[in-house]
């Protein structure tokens, strides 16, 4: 029985031993598997980081191609979608103040430049916004009486081409009638100036009329005075063409006012745009009001002038010379003493007592235009004491000419609403 008993013990172990050849086996064989998976892993992340490297240099050319750094790709998935800013750069940096203030002395170089060349043009934009705010008053009569604002500048419109229509129909060969009569009758108006004993005494003196008539039988006046006709004629082509350039800009600004008036008040801060919207609509009211009454002193000064030239002997000449007045009298303080000097020295030439009636017709109408039409229709447009008046006017004229001399008077007016309104109370307060 021992013996039995042994065999079995032995083959008891030599199956374990098979067993455990077999378990090594299957354990070399799994470690096999897991080195190939390893092996697997590692040249699959060799492909990864390969394919890795290969898209990084081709995003890094598409970068370089576009002017940008890799590093400085933009991060759609965070809170700055181009990027963190960086520091900003010190306002006392000496790089800082020399740059900005090199810039600024260009910048306004440039626009000095800018506004000198573009200065016929900003001068007729300047006319025209002047001369729709003026009848922008006409505009709001009819709006107040039901019409919308289109049809209001529509009705403006008709009226002014009517106008023009009227003066270019009726007035225009009136007047050039009585200047070509005018001309020809320069010979004996000459005439009668020589036998004048005050003109005699100066023509003895100076040789004026002497001078005159060799100056008129020179072979070179005739082509000089082409040449002076050819340069009228220019700039009357030029004169007509500004004047409807303006005729459309009034007529487009007077239809855009409100907007525009919107826009520029839109850009005061909140705080201040009540104060600045009932300011600017002050000042705007009174350019109107002063077109306005400039326009009714003028249309005064012709309507009385061609009264008193009908009455006083000077019909042939009344209408072209009561045209001259009105226009002259739109000029402030020496518009009106121009149109009366030109009509007395016509008047002395036709007769001394003609002349005479009108230096004491024109002074006393300035009188009564200065002292009593004036004031009360310009009261309650503009009110700008005398000495303002004399210095805006000669501020204006020699900046702009007459239009500068005639956008003076609301300028000044303006200016100081300006300073009555707004810098007199902080003077007050500090």
């Amino acid at each position: 029985m021992p013996g039995r008993r042994d065999s079995s013990e032995v083959e008891d172990a030599a199956e374990q031993a098979i067993a455990a050849k077999e378990q090594a086996v299957d354990a070399k064989d799994d470690a096999q598997g897991a080195a190939e998976q390893a092996i697997d892993a590692r040249t699959g992340a060799r492909q990864s980081a390969e394919e890795a490297d290969a898209a990084y240099d081709e995003s890094k050319e598409l970068f370089e191609e576009l002017l940008l750094h890799p590093d400085d790709a933009p991060d759609h998935d965070g809170d700055e979608p181009f990027g963190t800013p960086g520091d900003p750069i010190s306002r006392r940096s000496p790089f800082y103040v020399g740059f900005v203030g090199t810039a600024g002395v260009l910048l306004a170089l440039l626009v000095g430049l800018a506004v000198r060349e573009a200065s016929s043009v900003l001068l007729l934009v300047l006319v025209s916004m002047f001369l729709a705010v003026g009848l922008n008053p006409v505009v709001e009569w009819l709006i107040v009486r039901g019409f919308r604002r289109r049809w209001s500048v529509l009705l403006v419109t008709i009226a002014l081409l009517v106008l023009v229509t009227l003066f270019v129909v009726a007035l225009v060969p009136v007047a050039r009638a009585q200047v070509t009569t005018l001309i020809a009758n320069a010979p004996g108006l000459l005439d009668e100036l020589q036998r004048n004993r005050s003109v005699q005494r100066l023509d003895g003196k100076y040789d004026v009329i002497g001078t005159v008539q060799e100056r008129l039988q020179e072979g070179e006046f005739a082509d000089q005075a082409f040449g002076s006709l050819f340069s009228v004629g220019l700039a009357v082509l030029s004169a007509l063409v500004n004047a409807f350039l303006v005729f459309v800009l009034t007529l487009y600004f007077l239809s855009a006012l409100p907007s525009i008036k919107r826009a520029g008040y839109s850009m005061v801060p909140e705080s201040r745009r009540t104060r600045v919207t009932y300011l600017g609509d002050e000042i705007l009211r009174g350019v109107g009001g002063y077109v306005a009454g400039a326009f009714l002193v003028a249309l005064s000064a012709g309507v009385s002038s061609f009264i008193f030239l009908e009455i006083v002997g000077l019909r042939e000449y009344a209408v072209a010379l009561a045209l001259l007045v009105a226009i002259f009298d739109f000029i402030p303080l020496i518009g009106a003493t121009i149109g009366a000097t030109i009509v007395s020295i016509i008047g002395f030439a036709n007769s001394p007592g003609i002349g005479i009636a009108c230096v004491i017709f024109f002074i006393c109408y300035q009188q009564v235009e200065n002292y009593l039409l004036y004031p009360r229709i310009m009261a309650s447009s503009v009110n700008v004491p005398g000495v303002v008046t004399v210095v805006a006017v000669l501020i204006g004229g020699s900046l702009m000419g007459v239009v500068g001399a005639m956008l003076a008077i609301p300028t000044a007016a303006a200016v100081l609403l300006l300073v009555r309104e707004v810098w007199h109370p902080k003077v007050e307060e500090a």
